[in-house]
């Protein structure tokens, strides 16, 4: 079949420095680049990667002004990469999210096929207001009335979809690699409790680390992510006595994030909204024991193979009797079954590759 030229909006860009999409869409690109398509991914003119081309991706740098006006700029970004992308000739257009891209759905390329991956539920979000959260629900009918074409990154979001607007979006969830883990003293393993999210307050992060406060572990406890916006400065202040808690900060880099996860003795995942979630497949790719807030998202993919809470007794219980038994290693070991077999990224851009395929000859017709 032809080779295809695709573009990625509605992202920061790559390579990733932010978060799921970001990462979603570097690995996306990079993969279907190697296929032989004609790969472009818009970046924010503020990205730090300055290169035309990353991994055989085109690189097309568009203004953000967020830095200067805020959140609205996010709307501007997104118009500019729209507004580029209109006279670029993309047989695909791959819209990652829709928060502040489909409010622009009338200037949408009409001459390609526009595929949207339509996010979390961005309007459960509690970090929005009351008015927000009515925007991103028209944001959401916007994106479905201006695309062509739906994926979905959960079975939860993908059934939504299909109960609320009867349509069929396809589901492809996010992938993670399974790499060797690093060589660590034996007084280095299981030595500390870890997250990694972002600091907002529908992922729980307060719940863990007060449950752990309360707990009587002697261990330590990482929390990745970053802390600069103001509820990441709530939890440093809120926990800034608690020695026991070390705030890394964002890291990025793949190395030292398995480093981090070979030193785990439990990963703690707290995110409720949204669906499959980068952070929780890289703790399952890195042979991470797992637990997770109790909701139907995280169900989905993890299923049996992880401790479960929905409070901070719960936490503080996890950390205080939890041992790792064959229950727990089967758990991990189940968990490192699914990325192998069903969230690799080779199998996930394989997927795409298909979908487009389909959706490209599909709408030809």
């Amino acid at each position: 079949m032809r080779k295809l030229n695709i573009g990625i909006l509605g992202t920061r860009g790559i390579p990733n420095h932010y978060g799921g999409f970001e990462y979603a869409a570097e690995k996306i690109s990079a993969g279907l680049a190697l296929r032989g398509h004609e790969m472009t991914v818009y970046n924010s003119d503020k990205h730090p990667y300055r290169g035309d081309r990353w991994n055989g991706v085109r690189i097309i740098r568009c203004a953000d002004p967020e830095n200067k006006v805020g959140t609205i700029g996010q709307f501007v970004y997104d118009f500019n990469c729209i507004r580029d992308a209109r006279r670029r000739g993309y047989d695909i257009i791959l819209m990652m999210g829709y928060t502040s891209s489909s409010v622009w759905g009338k200037w949408f390329p009409r001459d390609g096929i526009v595929i949207s991956n339509m996010d979390g539920l961005e309007w459960k979000r509690e970090k929005y207001s009351k008015p927000l959260r009515l925007f991103l629900k028209v944001a959401e009918r916007l994106a479905v009335r201006y695309s062509d074409f739906y994926i979905a990154d959960s079975i939860i979001i993908r059934d939504y979809l299909r109960e609320k607007y009867r349509i069929d979006p396809v589901y492809i969830p996010y992938g993670a690699d399974a790499h060797p883990l690093p060589e660590l003293q034996d007084d280095a393993r299981e030595k500390y409790y870890m997250l990694m999210a972002r600091m907002e307050p529908e992922n729980n992060v307060e719940t863990i680390l007060t449950g752990f406060h309360h707990s009587r572990s002697k261990k330590n406890f990482v929390v990745v992510g970053n802390t600069e916006n103001r509820f990441g400065k709530y939890l440093v202040n809120l926990f800034r006595n608690e020695s026991r808690i070390r705030f890394a900060g964002s890291i990025f880099d793949r190395g030292q994030i398995g480093r981090l996860f070979a030193g785990t003795y439990i990963y703690f995942h707290g995110h409720s909204v949204g669906g499959t979630n980068p952070s929780l497949l890289q703790a399952m790719a890195n042979r991470a024991l797992i637990a997770s807030h109790e909701n139907a998202f995280n169900h989905a993919v993890l299923q049996d193979d992880a401790l479960y809470f929905s409070s901070v007794p719960d936490v503080r219980d996890i950390i205080e009797q939890t041992s790792l038994g064959s229950r727990e290693k089967d758990m991990v070991s189940n968990n490192l079954k699914k990325i192998c077999h069903e969230f690799n990224w080779d199998a996930v851009v394989d997927r795409y590759e298909e979908f487009i395929y389909g959706c490209f000859e599909g709408k030809k017709k």
